[in-house]
């Protein structure tokens, strides 16, 4: 039943003293996590020989002390350094990690106990996706085999991944935390949680990238890629200082809700409104503003979300919210009103068809533990509860003369040649256009210039755009 693999690793940790050489960068992730799985092999050894009081080098598992990672340079390197990870951390990590690095190693946990023909129940395990993976039970009988002490610790830690309450855990301890999933359903037993990382940590602690999220056909919410920065933006102060508010929930939200202990206080998440006139740079605002946050931004496409069929339409959201939520995406909801509108006074069913899809809306909004940006052209068409779930509801007015002459700068390009008689200053002051129309009149002139062969732009181009542009627009009926 033992192996001599442990007296092994035991010479093997004797003679690390010596300098290591650095592994590549490319191959550092894989070379750590090797030797993690043999130091997570050398602690279920140990445990069960002294567990079955066997022939042991080791008095106690934690004289298998954990890979050395001085030298080493990749991400999963750089996590355990950062946080501090004590032994305890780096094996509730490593056992996580298991199911992806090396299977077999927990193989052990399905050892049949002859005495009742079944596995012993103090190894813990549990079956995930036709594979063996650790739980709570293993972690404790690991670290403190059949201690008492040891389990109500497990419990404590574990517990924090369902009530995400990281107020009783040392820094360490909740770094390691926030890498689990909340379990679909309520566990009563923490120590039944299944140890399973997020598919985006087993990206980050294995290839060292990205992972890319499985949507499927039909799912309703597009990557949004832009083109340009967030400092290519032309927004009024009163605009900029109201995104600094979301920027600094970004950078130290989490510090305020567990750190300064305002969990219990304040809602998880943040929540903006963009409002104002078309054109004024809402959507192109929050598109970019993933860029200076650090996350990816997803545009919910409103007419995949809406269905006929009761249900459907929540059951759609709950998927984008869901995976939002496991992805840290920015989620954007776009003419927001035609989803988020007015509860009305149900007269027949499709009444009370609408008003349950916002009140679930509601509901969902306000649990919802990342950034959600709404935007809008006519804010007084939302339900009016919502209002108090934004912690910002951010006015986008059209440019003023000033902001109108930026945009014109800086969007021709810097080649641009303009004849004598073009005053960007006059035009910006003479025509009251909003951020996309003035970057239509260019779009136009530019390709009319093109098309001409010719570099020189004109004033009466200028104006010739200007005109088609305010001349194109919908006048109202009355």
């Amino acid at each position: 039943m033992i192996n001599d693999n442990v007296i092994a690793y035991r010479k093997e940790r004797q003679d690390s003293a010596a300098p290591q050489r650095c592994s590549p960068a490319s191959q550092s992730n894989a070379a750590l996590l090797g030797a993690y799985a043999t130091w997570c092999e050398a602690v279920i050894q140990t445990r069960l020989q002294l567990h079955f009081d066997q022939a042991c080098p080791f008095t106690d598992v934690y004289e298998v002390r954990p890979p050395a990672i001085s030298a080493e340079d990749g991400t999963l390197a750089a996590f355990v350094q950062q946080h501090e990870l004590d032994f305890s951390c780096q094996l509730l990590l490593t056992l996580a990690l298991m199911p992806i690095v090396k299977p077999q190693v927990l193989d052990v946990l399905l050892m049949r106990n002859d005495n009742i023909e079944r596995p012993y129940t103090e190894f813990g395990g549990g079956e995930h996706q036709g594979g063996v993976v650790a739980n709570g039970e293993t972690l404790a009988f690991l670290l403190g085999g059949e201690s008492i002490e040891i389990r109500l610790k497990v419990q404590r830690l574990l517990s924090a991944i369902q009530s995400g309450d990281m107020r009783q855990l040392t820094a360490s301890e909740a770094a390691v935390i926030q890498l689990f999933d909340e379990p679909d359903e309520i566990i009563i037993n923490p120590l039944k949680l299944l140890l399973l990382l997020s598919p985006r940590q087993v990206s980050y602690f294995t290839v060292g990238g990205e992972y890319s999220t499985p949507k499927g056909r039909g799912f309703p919410a597009q990557l949004v890629t832009p083109s340009y920065s967030f400092d290519s933006l032309v927004l009024p102060n009163s605009v900029v200082r109201q995104l600094d508010d979301i920027y600094a929930w970004s950078q130290y939200g989490d510090r305020l809700r567990n750190e300064w202990q305002m969990a219990e206080r304040i809602r998880p998440g943040y929540r903006a409104l963009f409002h104002g006139p078309s054109g004024t740079g809402k959507t192109m605002t929050a598109s970019v503003l993933g860029q200076r946050l650090g996350k990816e931004v997803y545009k919910v496409d409103l007419s995949r979300v809406h269905s006929k069929y009761i249900g459907e339409t929540e059951k759609n959201l709950e998927r984008v919210f869901t995976l939002a939520e496991h992805n840290q995406w920015v989620l954007f909801f776009d003419e927001a009103d035609a989803v988020f509108g007015k509860r009305t006074q149900a007269s027949n069913a499709n009444d009370q068809f609408a008003n349950q899809n916002v009140s679930y809306l509601l509901q969902r909004i306000e649990r919802f533990d990342g950034l959600v940006i709404l935007a809008s052209n006519y804010k007084d068409n939302l339900d009016d509860a919502f209002f108090r779930r934004f912690e910002s509801v951010i006015n986008f007015p059209k440019p003023e003369a000033e902001q109108r002459l930026a945009i014109w700068q800086k969007g021709l390009l810097p080649e641009t040649q303009l004849a004598a008689d073009v005053d960007l200053q006059d035009i910006a002051l003479r025509c009251s256009l909003s951020g996309a129309s003035i970057m239509n009149v260019i779009r136009y002139v530019l390709l009319k210039a093109i098309a001409e062969n010719r570099p020189l732009i004109n004033h009466s181009d200028l104006q010739e755009g200007i005109n088609r542009e305010q001349g194109g627009k919908t006048q109202p009926r009355w």
